[in-house]
């Protein structure tokens, strides 16, 4: 026991302390939606501070900031076809599903890291959705559902990977754009910000920020959630009134 005491103790002692540290900050940490939102732009700046010990090192630093939007849990299902009709044959179940995910980086993640390492630090897209706990995963063949999950999200703007995204304006200051599109979710927010140097992550920094609804759309919204039927009461009748005044107007008499 005391042996082993000794071992971790002296492990801990070897252990190199942290050389460089990321201060992070958002242009906004409430995006509002109105009546005329048609998307946002925020913007994260960052500054790398470094020591005696980091001030040594060669070569450059890479930044990848990601971006996940509210978790959610959706069923990807495949069709075959049986004779004259196409049915669901097969399906993969994902659990823990951002329904926005956006990745900026410095250059290509392929330049950064090489793929072991992204898939152990959780860089870019590919090495997101292909964690063990993202999906129920009942077989092989789960990594066409996983490629197919991305395609869809890619298709409506929701899934998003700039290896340019980000730049350094200064030898440690940095910013990157992260749009948001109009069909972003509701809800939090995550963003996660990563400094790689010679390949391994040196450094990380999280902030967040909300997408809320505003106005008359937060009213229907709450209404829709808390008083369904009374809401659906007034939507039919507003319709009558309105088909009744519209009868009235263009009658032919």
């Amino acid at each position: 026991m005391r042996l082993a005491l000794a071992l971790l103790a002296g492990l801990a002692g070897t252990a190199p302390a942290a050389a460089e540290r990321l201060v992070l900050s958002l242009s906004s940490s409430l995006v509002t939606i109105g009546s005329n939102y048609t998307g946002a732009r925020l913007v994260a700046y960052g500054i790398v501070e470094r020591d005696a010990q980091s001030a040594t090192r060669s070569g450059t630093y890479d930044v990848v900031i990601t971006v996940r939007g509210p978790r959610e849990a959706l069923t990807v299902r495949r069709k075959d076809q049986v004779g004259p009709i196409w049915l669901n044959r097969s399906q993969l179940k994902f659990v823990q599903v951002p329904t926005y995910l956006a990745v900026n980086a410095t250059r290509p993640l392929s330049e950064i890291m090489d793929q072991d390492r992204r898939r152990r630090f959780r860089l870019g897209i590919p090495a997101i959705v292909d964690a063990p706990e993202f999906s129920i995963d009942r077989g092989e063949g789960g990594d066409a559902f996983r490629a197919a999950l991305i395609r869809l999200k890619e298709r409506d703007a929701l899934y998003k990977e700039e290896p340019r995204a980000v730049t350094f304006v200064t030898e440690g200051f940095f910013r990157s754009v992260i749009p948001l599109p109009a069909t972003a979710p509701v809800g939090n927010y995550e963003v996660e910000v990563k400094l790689v140097a010679d390949g391994l992550v040196v450094a990380h920094r999280d902030a967040s920020f909300e997408l809320v609804k505003t106005g008359f759309e937060e009213q229907i919204t709450e209404a829709a959630r808390d008083r369904p039927l009374t809401l659906g009461l007034a939507t039919a009748a507003l319709a009558l009134v309105f088909g009744w005044f519209a009868s009235v107007i263009f009658r032919r008499d």
